[in-house]
């Protein structure tokens, strides 16, 4: 990327850095960008807005490349310098007016904070290395869920209840929505920062790597099985404590058939009758819920007298 101006490399140094006022300024287009049109910047940053999620994103140990505030925005510095003034931080620190943030922000009532970070990178063999805090990999893939809310709630459910890592699949019928998008990531509460992503993915690939390195594939479903079909499993029936990837298909069409029917078990959550099924995101958290309940990972709260 081309060097922004003079005002913003000098920000950090001068203290209190010239006021962004120019719509023009590089750095602006650079977050107009990622913010509002949802696109990585040309060197792979993508934006968060909101200063919960950028303190997430300052706090997850992905490159920063700027922070920006609004005039109204500087109320969150305060709350963030004790992380921005760390040494190891060498970015720049932004300020524009409220009217030019507005004009970049993606969000209904910007906080006037945002922030360029860089999604860590992740191989195929980092997403199946499990930390020594958990017993196995538990990983979920995400095939065709287009709806970039669902994605980060997923996300976020996944690491709430103790997945070690995720994967997305990259187009075509099991295109998944990318996971770093400014919504994704708002619904992921910044938990897409924090977890293991493998994004954009081919399907077919993933799902023969999970076979070589002795992960079994769960595929989530939602249909009655067929004449010759393998039968659904209720989540408490999976041992989730040997290495599992589930498998969350789209939101109204589910995985795709030979999907299901290349994964090592299918799986579905039993109901109340006249309830159709659930949608992605609810149905993962029940399942990440069996799973972190047998892994004992779930945090244990003091009985009431």
């Amino acid at each position: 990327m081309a060097t922004p101006g003079k005002a913003a490399r000098n920000a950090r140094p001068a203290g209190e850095p010239a006021l962004i006022s120019s719509r023009d300024n590089r750095w602006l287009k650079e977050f107009r960008m990622a913010l509002r049109g949802g696109f990585p910047t040309e060197n792979g940053f993508v934006g968060v807005e909101g200063a919960r999620l950028v303190e997430e994103a300052l706090l997850s140990g992905c490159p920063i490349q700027a922070v920006l505030f609004s005039e109204s925005g500087k109320r969150h510095h305060q709350r963030l310098s004790p992380i921005i003034d760390r040494p190891e931080m060498a970015f720049p620190t932004l300020y524009t007016t409220d009217r030019l943030f507005e004009g970049l922000a993606d969000t209904e009532h910007p906080q006037g904070v945002a922030a360029l970070v860089h999604p860590r990178e992740t191989s195929f063999d980092d997403l199946v290395r499990a930390p020594a805090s958990a017993c196995a990999p538990l990983l979920v893939a995400l095939a065709g869920v287009q709806d970039p809310g669902n994605v980060g709630t997923i996300l976020r459910t996944a690491a709430a209840f103790g997945a070690t890592g995720a994967a997305t699949a990259a187009s075509g019928i099991s295109g998944t929505a990318n996971p770093f998008s400014p919504k994704a990531l708002r619904a992921s509460a910044g938990a897409a920062l924090h977890l293991p992503i493998l994004a954009g993915a081919s399907l077919a690939i993933l799902l023969t790597q999970f076979k070589v390195a002795g992960i079994r594939t769960l595929a989530s479903s939602a249909h009655e099985p067929r004449d010759g079909e393998q039968p659904l499993l209720a989540p408490w029936e999976v041992d989730w404590c040997e290495p599992v990837a589930l498998l969350v298909g789209n939101e109204g069409a589910g995985l795709p058939e030979e999907i299901e029917r290349s994964a090592d078990a299918r799986i579905r959550i039993p109901m109340a009758s006249g309830v159709e099924s659930l949608n992605a995101a609810a149905a993962a958290a029940v399942l990440f819920y069996e799973a972190a309940r047998q892994r004992n990972s779930l945090p244990q709260f003091p009985r009431q007298p």
